[in-house]
């Protein structure tokens, strides 16, 4: 399938249903269509041909979306922006990846203005919207037909282009095709279940440039509604759960355990939620077991990369609990089984698969991998080595075939000697109830090469000691792994998407030596 065929297959089941939908305004499937094919054929019109790069510069908004299924209708490759990313990093990403066109909304406006006369290679700018200086997506897409214009796909075409890393030296793009962007939403739909009666209702709250955007297609293949609110927070969330019966949505951890604090104090009609999915970066296992409790079985682990889009494995909400209580801790601690639609192979660094229960770097095979990266043929080669993609993850697979996730390789702590996995000792921080969030990184020691320190963000109003939480890790995992110092931040720093910076974390450490940054 081409990846606009999902929002079709949509339209055709609930033509006159709500699509998109926020406080303030609703778009039906035939609405969105038509202006995403009106769209389409204002592209063309401009020059846009086969995998030229459109880009989109916006808060959560059902217009920006549709801009980006009006880019995929016409052939073109989607280029992500975030507009929380200082403007030199945007205008950094218009220039790497080409892009041609640029909407944006008009809130944005000022941005827009700075990045200009930098990004030379932007040939159209467009707003979403009246009150900036350049042409409005209305008046540039008046009279085109709102009928699908006769674009010819074929299943590698680059349909989007991810950006990724990029905070020092060129930012690395990850391209997406027809074929593995078409595996993502399968796995997503074998994992989401829903009798033929129920209605998918989607909350797309984190940035849906990037994971909330993709796991909408899910909903939207399903003739499913997405309800868009502007950002991740206790108070959206939730409210937009109880207002519109949300059935599914997808949050980072942080914003998880959030939203757990706030359901100890706060009432709120939950009933209607089927599916919480997390991911992009570990859970604690603590924390988990009190949102089964509070929320029930809804919760649904997820493992992927972006090279390999969210659906290397799920941890199903069936899987979650056994026999109505919650799975034992080496279950939940688990990302689940992969996914059917790929091959995993755990791998040592000489590339021979290890044995069942050995940790070594997970790799991945199958239509589910991106086409390469953006331009740069040896890391991609670097990458994918006879069809396996090297994920840069260290994990093993269980007896039962669920995937544990243990750390990045490059996130590993060797201290005098001994490897230390931070995930391990993250979860026995986690288990302290005065802990909100915690990153475990090594720092420099004239003797070890590495000390085991954990930077600790807590609960608001709440205290815990640093001899009492070098105590508990001491009693849980033994001396190695027991952190040799705990540094107490009012907030760790943070992507946009909400997961945690931990080579930020480190580089505090490490500024002005030697180090593994």
């Amino acid at each position: 399938m081409a990846v606009i065929d999902f929002f079709d297959r949509g339209r055709a089941i609930n033509p006159t249903g709500v699509a998109y939908r926020t406080d303030d305004e609703t778009w039906t499937f035939d609405e969105a269509g038509a202006m995403s094919c009106r769209i389409a054929h204002a592209l063309l019109s401009a020059g846009v041909r086969r995998e030229s790069k459109i880009a989109v510069l916006s808060p959560n908004a059902p217009l920006a979306w549709i801009c980006v299924l009006g880019a995929w209708r016409a052939g073109a490759a989607w280029v992500p922006l975030n507009p929380a990313n200082p403007v030199h990093e945007n205008v950094r990403l218009l220039a790497r990846f080409e892009v041609e066109v640029l909407f944006y909304h008009p809130d944005l406006a000022a941005q827009v203005a700075e990045m200009k006369s930098a990004a030379t290679g932007v040939r159209h700018y467009v707003a979403l919207a009246a009150g900036a200086d350049d042409i409005a997506l209305r008046r540039w897409t008046v009279d085109r037909p709102d009928t699908p214009p006769p674009v010819r796909f074929a299943m590698d075409d680059v349909v989007a282009v991810a950006p990724t890393g990029g905070t020092t030296g060129e930012p690395k793009g990850v391209t997406h095709t027809h074929r593995n962007l078409s595996v993502m939403v399968a796995h997503q739909l074998l994992a989401f279940e829903y009798p033929s009666s129920a209605t998918a209702v989607n909350l797309a709250a984190a940035p849906m440039t990037h994971t909330a955007g993709l796991f909408s297609l899910q909903a939207t293949v399903r003739g499913g509604e997405v309800v868009i609110v502007p950002g991740a927070t206790p108070d959206l969330v939730l409210g937009a759960i109880e207002r519109h019966r949300v059935t599914e949505l997808f949050l980072p951890p942080t914003v998880v355990y959030r939203l757990l604090e706030v359901l100890e104090h706060r009432a709120v009609d939950t009933s209607s939620l089927r599916y919480l999915a997390y991911g992009a970066a570990p859970m604690s296992v603590e924390k988990l077991r009190a949102g089964l409790e509070r929320l029930g079985p809804v919760f649904v682990g997820g493992y992927g990369q972006m090279e390999a889009p969210a659906a290397i494995s799920f941890l199903r909400a069936d899987e979650h609990v056994i026999d109505g209580a919650p799975a034992p801790d080496d279950r939940l601690s688990s990302c689940g089984r992969p996914s059917p639609l790929i091959t995993v192979s755990i791998r040592d660094e000489g590339g021979v698969e290890v044995a069942t229960g050995v940790t070594g770097e997970i790799c991945v095979r199958g239509d589910l991998l991106m086409k390469g990266y953006y331009r740069d043929p040896e890391l991609t080669a670097r990458t994918i080595v006879d069809g396996w993609l090297h994920t840069g993850d260290l994990g093993h697979l269980d007896a039962q075939g669920y995937l544990h996730i243990t750390d990045r390789k490059k996130d590993m702590i060797i201290s005098g000697g001994f490897n230390v996995y931070p995930s391990e000792v993250e979860q026995v921080l986690w288990s302290h109830p005065a802990v909100q969030d915690c990153a475990v990184v090594g720092a420099p020691h004239p003797d070890w090469g590495e000390a085991v320190t954990a930077v600790v963000e807590l609960n608001a109003g709440q205290h815990v000691e640093e001899a009492e939480l070098i105590a508990r890790c001491r009693e849980r995992l033994g001396p190695v792994r027991t952190p040799k110092k705990v540094v107490f931040v009012d907030r760790l720093p943070r992507s946009n998407n909400g997961k945690v910076l931990k080579q930020q974390v480190r580089q505090e450490f490490w500024a002005g030596q030697d180090a593994k940054i």
